[in-house]
């Protein structure tokens, strides 16, 4: 005795929801992947277009312009910002972009520019910045995407130093802001003496820098008590081996040429930001000075932080670091948000520490500046 058969109807309905199924599955396996796509190009970059360039002269190529709150200091501080624009047809993206702008100053500005605030006149500088999509692949394209935004950086810079031809002056970058600052720092001041004489510090975050390739005039910061030097990081979960593995693997750097190659196995450098130096003792919560979440934040206004949080330790060139259990500090936004500077500074205390304490070491040992 056999069941009953299923009706046209019936199996057209099942081979509907089969076939439904089966295409929800693989958008979920492959999401990343379709999104990724959608970010492409689809145009080689020798033969791309790239936006208008920015003209520093006029406040529109400026996100913030020597902007200062009532507690700032003595210094000029130089902002180089993370990438914010996703991208689709531009491999840079264009200035005024709105939902860049929007993600620069509602994320980017207050967790990370944040913390300089109280050292002196903040300026933050907009450029045709690399897309997201070449943070996620290693073609020649991305690469020459990401080198192609320098150009603007150096441009910025020079504009910026002739506004401030005298005093103490603090550089800092996070992300691929900080990948251009690297550049700038070799190229433009190891070799100019007036120039390293003013500079308090470098502040490269969330970027994986080669140990031996920094300037000797230029040095990482070894210690706390040392200005003109440079304080990188990249930091990296305790417990995320695989994190770890990938960020080394796919970090590109700069050679003599101005362009970006593997690792390669050289050494990174690692700054513990809570101690303001190379020492690869692991450092207790107890020291850590404050993480926030200051997105959505006005500008000139100061978080609260959340102190003794955060554990760390700098091994095999990367920043570990135990991850704070409060909700705040949670992944959030959608896919491409996720993939960009993350909406929180664990060391925002740390850092305006640090450079509070350089900048009052560096107007100390020079009183006539």
């Amino acid at each position: 005795m056999t069941g009953p058969r299923l009706t046209f109807r019936q199996w057209v309905g099942w081979t509907g929801f089969a076939l439904v199924f089966v295409l929800v599955a693989a958008v979920m396996v492959w999401r990343g992947d379709i999104l990724k796509a959608g970010l492409n190009p689809q145009v080689p970059f020798q033969t791309y277009v790239p936006p208008p360039p920015p003209d520093y002269a006029t406040p529109a190529a400026w996100a913030l312009k020597d902007s200062r709150t009532a507690e700032a200091g003595p210094a000029a501080v130089f902002f180089v910002h993370a990438t914010t624009y996703d991208g689709g047809r531009e491999w840079n993206g264009p200035i005024g972009d709105r939902a860049a702008d929007a993600y620069l100053n509602r994320v980017v500005l207050p967790n990370y520019a944040g913390p300089f605030a109280r050292a002196g006149a903040l300026s933050v500088p907009r450029y045709r910045q690399a897309s997201l999509y070449t943070r996620m692949t290693l073609r020649d394209d991305a690469r020459e995407a990401r080198a192609f935004a320098y150009g603007d950086i150096a441009a910025a810079f020079e504009t910026w130093l002739a506004a401030h031809p005298r005093g103490p002056l603090v550089l800092a970058g996070v992300e691929q802001g900080g990948e251009l600052l690297e550049r700038l720092v070799r190229e433009r001041i190891a070799d100019d003496a007036p120039l390293r004489a003013r500079l308090v510090a470098v502040y490269l975050m969330d970027v994986v820098v080669p140990a031996d390739g920094l300037s000797r005039h230029v040095p990482a910061c070894a210690t706390r008590s040392q200005t003109g030097c440079v304080v990188a990081w990249s930091p990296v979960g305790n417990d995320n081996e695989g994190a770890a593995r990938r960020r080394l693997r796919r970090a590109l750097v700069w050679n003599e040429r101005g362009q970006l190659v593997e690792l390669n196995g050289r050494p990174a450098l690692c700054v513990n930001p809570v101690t303001g130096s190379t020492d690869p003792r692991p450092v207790e919560a107890r020291h850590h000075r404050g993480a926030t979440n200051a997105t959505g934040l006005e500008q000139g206004a100061r978080p609260a932080l959340i102190a003794r949080e955060v554990a760390t330790e700098c091994r095999d060139g990367l920043l570990r670091h135990t991850e704070p259990k409060l909700e705040s500090f949670r992944e959030q936004g959608n896919w491409s948000d996720r993939r960009k500077a993350r909406p929180y500074n664990l060391f925002y205390g740390d850092i305006e520490a640090d450079v509070e304490a350089r900048l009052a070491l560096w107007t100390r040992s020079r009183p006539q500046a």
